[in-house]
C-alpha cells in the first residue's frame, strides 16, 4: 500500500490553493520591492525614459547633501518628541484613569476617542486649531494675552504644531495599552510598598516603572514606526514640510522625491532605508512582544 501518493497530491493541492496569493504578493508586493531597490542604484530620466547607474550615489547624497541632512534632522526631532510626549502623557493619563473610582468608562471613552480617527482628520482639526485666520488657539491668545503667533509659519511653532497632532492622534494607543498593563499588576506587590510607607513617586520610580517596562518597551516600538510611517497625512494637511522644510520628514520627503519632483532614484533609495527602519523594527516587536507583558495578577 502506497501512502505516500495522498500525502504528494494533498500537498500539491495546498499549493496549487496558495498559488493565487503567491501571484498577487510576487506581482505586488516582492516585485516592487526588488525594482524599487534596483531603481535606487540609478539616475532615472523623466517618466524613466533613460536610466543611468550610479551606484550608492543616490544613497551618499541621502547622507552629504544639507537638504537632507536637514531631513534627517527634522525626523529625529519630530520622531522623539512624538515618541517621548505620547508614551509620557499616556503613562501619566493611564494612572491618573486607573486611579479614578466613579466614572472611569467615561473617561476612558473621552480619552481613547482620537485614536479612532484617521490622521487625514486630526491634521485637519489642528490645522483649523491653529489657523492664522481662523484658528480657535489665536482667538483664545488674543482674548487672553493680546499675542497672535503664527503658528504655521515659524519653524518651530509649526514643528510644535505638527508634534502636538501626532502626540494627539495616538495617545489613546498608549493609553489603552497601559491601562491593561496597570489593571494586570501583582495586588501584593503595591500593597506592600504602601504598606512600607512608600509615598506616590516613590511608588511609581521603584514599582510602577520597573513592572510596566516590557509594556514600555512594546510600545516604544509601536511609537517609534508610527511616528516614521504613518504621520504623512498630518504633514501633508498642516505644513506640506514647511516652513523652509523646517518639518520636511523621511516619508514626506520620499513622495516629494518621487511624485512632485521625479526625483526616481532618490525616491527609491529613501524607500529602501524606510523599508530596512521597518524590518528592524518589525523584528524588534516581534522579540519583545509577549515576553513579561501578562503579569499573572489581577486587579
Amino acid at each position: 500500500m502506497n501512502i505516500s501518493t495522498p500525502f504528494s497530491s494533498n500537498r500539491w493541492l495546498g499549493l496549487l490553493f496558495l498559488l493565487p496569493t503567491l501571484l498577487i504578493l510576487v506581482m505586488f508586493l516582492y516585485g516592487p520591492i526588488l525594482e524599487t531597490l534596483r531603481l535606487s542604484f540609478h539616475q532615472v530620466a523623466f517618466l524613466g525614459l533613460r536610466e543611468e547607474f550610479c551606484g550608492l550615489g543616490n544613497y551618499r547624497d541621502l547622507f552629504f547633501e544639507p537638504g537632507y541632512r536637514r531631513m534627517f534632522q527634522a525626523t529625529l526631532i519630530f520622531t522623539f518628541f512624538t515618541v517621548t510626549g505620547g508614551m509620557g502623557l499616556g503613562l501619566l493619563l493611564a494612572l491618573l484613569v486607573h486611579g479614578v473610582k466613579g466614572g472611569r468608562g467615561f473617561y476612558r471613552l473621552f480619552l481613547i476617542w482620537p485614536y479612532a480617527l484617521s490622521p487625514a482628520v486630526a491634521g485637519v482639526i489642528f490645522l483649523f486649531l491653529f489657523s492664522n485666520q481662523v484658528g480657535l488657539v489665536n482667538a483664545g491668545l488674543d482674548a487672553l494675552f493680546g499675542r497672535h503667533p503664527d503658528w504655521l509659519a515659524s519653524p518651530a511653532l509649526a514643528m510644535t504644531v505638527v508634534v502636538g497632532a501626532a502626540i494627539w492622534k495616538n495617545i489613546g494607543y498608549n493609553l489603552i495599552f497601559y491601562l491593561a498593563a496597570l489593571s494586570s499588576l501583582p495586588r501584593d506587590v503595591l500593597e506592600a510598598a504602601r504598606m512600607d510607607g512608600a509615598g506616590h513617586v516613590m511608588r511609581l520610580l521603584r514599582v510602577f516603572l520597573p513592572l510596566l517596562a516590557p509594556m514600555t518597551l512594546f510600545l516604544l516600538v509601536v511609537n517609534l514606526m508610527y511616528a516614521v510611517f504613518d504621520v504623512f497625512p498630518v504633514v501633508d494637511l498642516i505644513t506640506k514640510g514647511g516652513p523652509s522644510d523646517a518639518t520636511l520628514l523621511m516619508i514626506y520627503s520620499l513622495y516629494r522625491d518621487g511624485f512632485e519632483f521625479l526625483k526616481t532614484g532618490s525616491a527609491a533609495a529613501q524607500s529602501v532605508l524606510l523599508l530596512g527602519a521597518v524590518a528592524f523594527l518589525t523584528l524588534v516587536k516581534f522579540r519583545t512582544y509577549g515576553r513579561g507583558i501578562h503579569y499573572g495578577g489581577r486587579q
